[in-house]
Formats: structure tokens, C-alpha cells, sequence
């Protein structure tokens, strides 16, 4: 059901809904859609034609992929943010300095998207890319913005998107949820321990205006077993804070 005042067309929500699926199955074929969207044959198959012919699928014998257009539409949207072109350098440099991976995250429509990533040489793999949206509440990122917004966007947030457990340690009670974020505010940077990605542990801290809007986030992300100790309690949160607040300072004055 579409939510109150909603003017969303079906046609158009069942071709986006389609793209997402074909994202989240790496590749799907029509049958796959069609058993996915309870929808006739027909019907799928009328709109995997048209997105394919439109440029924003391609079709690999029977399976159906997401397309290089969306990426050009993604990379467009990107080079409007003014965020990303004053944090990319911050970004790299701290991603070079700890060897782990630095992450620069907005909030968009009520969940976090990976903006800019960058890899230090003792990084592994994650599943994170640009683009890719994620619950808030699941990542320091996404908690270090959460703390700062008034809470009438907190509550939309909470109210629209709810707190989906991706892990046993991902934060799904409300109320614990709003205590980390006071703690958040006191110290002034989050903490994810194993929140989104088991033996993953990452520090973040919110970049805001003068007007102390949220506008993004910054962290750095590294396996458990480096993050230990000091060096997570300590080192990384002044590298974190500090990089924040140099981004800050460059949005005001470049």
C-alpha cells in the first residue's frame, strides 16, 4: 500500500523495484523476477524489456544486469556534492596513513550511502561500494549522524525504516539505541563493533555546518583484530575527529 499523499505510478515503482532485485540477486532471469514479484509473465517481461532497451539493463543470455547508466546517473549526482569534493582528499590520506579503509558516508531519504571509499594496504575486502545504502543504526557512520539530528528526524528515520538486525550485535531496541546516541554526543564519535559485518570494527564521526547541520560522516573501518586496544580506544578516534574537523573547516573557507 503506498503511504498516505503518496503519488508514486506502479508501473514506475515496479520498474525500480526490478532493478533492485536484479542489484540484490546479482543477475536474476525472468522466471526469478516473476516467482520475486507474485506478477504474470507478461508483465515482467514487459518491463524487462523496456528497461533494457531504455540502456538501463543488459541482458547476458537469460539473465538480466544492472547497467554502466546507472553508474553514470550515480557518478553525475556525485560530482554535485560539495562534501564529496572537499573530503576526497581528506579521505585518502587518512586511508593511507592507517593502511585500513576510510569511508565517507551522507544520509539520504532516511538511510546512509556510501559516498567515497578509499583502501589503506592493510585493508581487506568488505562488501561496501559508493552507492551502497545501508540502515543507519548499522554502522558508526550512520550513528554518528543519528546523534546529531534533531530527534523529530530521528523518530521519521526510526518510524519509516525501523531497526533491522543485520548481525547478533546490530542494535535493534529502540531505547538501547537512544542511549548510545547520548553517548555518542557526550564523546563526540560512534563506535561499531561487529554491528553490520562480523570481525569488522569502525570508528565515525559526524561532519556538520556552523549551523551544526548534519551534512556526512567519516570513518575508518579495519578488521577486529587490529582494532584493539589503544589504537581503537585512542588513536583512531583522534585520527577520525581530527580529519572530521579538517573537512569541516575546508567546507567553511575553500
Amino acid at each position: 500500500m503506498s503511504p498516505a499523499g503518496s503519488h508514486k505510478i506502479n508501473a514506475t515503482a515496479v520498474s525500480f523495484r526490478i532493478l533492485d532485485l536484479v542489484k540484490e540477486r546479482d543477475g536474476a532471469t525472468c522466471s526469478e523476477l516473476v516467482e520475486d514479484l507474485d506478477m504474470p509473465t507478461s508483465t515482467v517481461h514487459d518491463h524487462l524489456q523496456t528497461l533494457t532497451e531504455l540502456g538501463n539493463l543488459v541482458k547476458d543470455g537469460d539473465e538480466y544486469h544492472v547497467s554502466m547508466k546507472l553508474l553514470e546517473l550515480g557518478g553525475y549526482a556525485r560530482t554535485r556534492s560539495r562534501l564529496y569534493d572537499v573530503a576526497e582528499s581528506e579521505i585518502l590520506d587518512v586511508a593511507l596513513e592507517t593502511g585500513d579503509h576510510a569511508n565517507l558516508m551522507i544520509a539520504e531519504n532516511g538511510l546512509g550511502v556510501f559516498l567515497l571509499k578509499r583502501k589503506g594496504d592493510k585493508a581487506v575486502n568488505l562488501d561496501t561500494y559508493e552507492g551502497k545504502r545501508v540502515p543507519l543504526h548499522t554502522t558508526a557512520l550512520g550513528k554518528s549522524m543519528l546523534a546529531f539530528m534533531d530527534e523529530d528526524r530521528v523518530d521519521r528515520i526510526i518510524d519509516e525504516h525501523g531497526l533491522p538486525t543485520v548481525t547478533a550485535n546490530t542494535i535493534g531496541d529502540e531505547a538501547v539505541l537512544r542511549q548510545e546516541l547520548a553517548e555518542i554526543r557526550d564523546r563526540g564519535y560512534a563506535t561499531d563493533d561487529e554491528e553490520r559485518l562480523e570481525g569488522i570494527r569502525c570508528i565515525a564521526a559526524p561532519i556538520r555546518t556552523d549551523d551544526h547541520e548534519v551534512v556526512g560522516a567519516i570513518s575508518i573501518t579495519g578488521l577486529k583484530n587490529r582494532m584493539q586496544g589503544e589504537y581503537f580506544q585512542e588513536t583512531i578516534p583522534e585520527k577520525v575527529l581530527r580529519t572530521a574537523n579538517a573537512i569541516e573547516v575546508n567546507m567553511r573557507h575553500g
